[in-house]
């Protein structure tokens, strides 16, 4: 019997490259739109799996409506990787945040609960629970210590998770993935904004990037690697909780590093603090600097995760490199510009 799929945020980079692995293992995929919104489709036909997405509207502020949409499609998995997702935005609109990402999956819940609780769900949880992380690197089982509110309502989606899982025995895991990109990311995400960047400076389509702090450190990984542990943790008996991460950190100006040699650029840095700027060597141009209307309110400085349970459970492991990750961002965006063919 064919399986089917329910997928919310499926437009986005995660949700578009789960819908081609899926579809791929004989799946029925539904993924799910706002009524009257016109989603923003090129990711799943850059993929070429959009005409195989069955589109069905649905609000996750609206309980009656959540009801009618999982009672119509009538899913095996549920994905919820539907959320306000943006880290800086969450200051500005913590409300509408908390809504969307924790009380949208509380709905979720009680809907399966209601409706067919043999559905399996997944939650999309988030390194950013870790924020000022209290022991390096983090586990399931390091205290979470969120410092936005953005993750802070990820962290109410995560606790409710496991709350209605032992509470009522549902089939529910969540995923706290690290930071993960791909040539699918939105230029609003900082990784996606240098590859995009770099690419139109060295096209003569812009003059400057505008970077925050480059010092951060992150673990990064490609996200095709990681929806394949999405999946993997719904075919599990025994549902739980998996960090999903290479287990290794680099700082963003590695991260620019890569890029920009990539594509053809050699930086040089001068300066210190919000001060700093590269220039192209050959030219002396100034290409990159820093721009205090970058650095977040509470930053976070370091966090790298800890795969193992996540490697020896679902037999999981990344695939692509750090450096292949830039390479392929970098290459993707170059070739996008010089053909005009940038998608954001």
């Amino acid at each position: 019997m064919t399986k089917r799929a329910l997928i919310t945020g499926i437009t986005g980079q995660d949700g578009a490259f789960l819908s081609k692995l899926l579809l791929e293992k004989g799946y029925e995929v539904y993924g799910t739109c706002r009524p009257n919104s016109s989603p923003i489709n090129w990711r799943l036909k850059e993929l070429g799996v959009f005409e195989q997405v069955h589109m069905v509207p649905l609000e996750l502020f609206e309980y009656s409506n959540i009801i009618k949409t999982v009672d119509t499609v009538r899913p095996d998995e549920i994905y919820n990787l539907g959320a306000q997702s943006f880290v800086s935005s969450s200051f500005d609109q913590p409300i509408y945040t908390s809504e969307v990402n924790a009380i949208g999956v509380l709905r979720l819940l009680e809907v399966i609960r209601n409706v067919n609780s043999d559905i399996k769900f997944y939650q999309a949880s988030t390194s950013e629970l870790y924020g000022k992380a209290q022991e390096s690197p983090q586990t399931e089982n390091t205290r979470f210590y969120p410092r936005s509110p953005y993750s802070v309502a990820k962290q109410f989606a995560h606790s409710i998770t496991i709350n209605y899982r032992e509470a009522y025995n549902l089939h529910a895991s969540a995923g706290i993935l690290f930071n993960h990109e791909s040539e699918l990311r939105g230029t609003e995400f900082v990784t996606r904004k240098i590859t995009s960047s770099l690419a139109m400076i060295w096209h003569n389509k812009l003059d400057v990037l505008e970077l925050g702090n480059i010092n951060i450190e992150r673990d990064w990984g490609y996200a095709k690697d990681y929806v394949c542990a999405m999946w993997k943790m719904l075919q599990q008996k025994v549902p739980g909780e998996f960090v999903i991460a290479t287990g290794k950190s680099h700082t963003l100006r590695e991260f620019i590093s890569i890029a920009a040699d990539t594509i053809g650029f050699k930086l040089e840095w001068s300066g210190e603090g919000t001060d700093e700027f590269a220039i192209e060597k050959s030219t002396g141009k100034k290409i990159i600097k820093i721009n205090e209307k970058y650095f977040r309110l509470t930053d976070v400085d370091r966090i790298v995760g800890d795969p193992k349970n996540a490697n020896e459970v679902l037999k999981w492991k990344p695939t692509v490199t750090f450096e292949e990750l830039v390479h392929i961002m970098a290459k993707t965006d170059y070739d996008r510009v010089k053909n005009d063919k940038l998608l954001i």
